[in-house]
């Protein structure tokens, strides 16, 4: 719960700002709605950025979270032992699964 102060501001609640990602700044939009007032956060995205918000690539950053998580993934000390890695997974794409 929170307070109307003067000049109409109020508090979001800290549990509230992290889960909807509100920082300092952000705008947001008010809204009169049946229920009561839905607050919307409008979060503006820069263009050459946006395509790191896309549900397509969030999908696959979840993944990668996933696999680093479970220990599923590969070290290389050089260059070389990389790239000979990725060569030899287009030779064989059965060498990914």
């Amino acid at each position: 719960m929170t307070t109307i102060r003067s000049k109409g501001q109020i508090t979001i609640p800290a549990g509230i700002r992290r889960a909807a990602r509100l920082e300092v700044g952000d705008p947001v939009e008010f809204e009169l709605v049946a229920d009561g007032i839905l607050l919307r956060p409008r979060k503006v995205i820069d263009s050459t950025q946006a395509w790191f918000w896309e549900a397509k690539w969030q999908a696959g950053e979840r993944r990668a979270d996933e696999d680093i998580a479970a220990g599923r993934l590969e070290r290389f000390d050089s260059d070389e032992e990389f790239l000979a890695a990725l060569e030899a997974r287009v030779d064989d794409p059965r060498a990914d699964a």
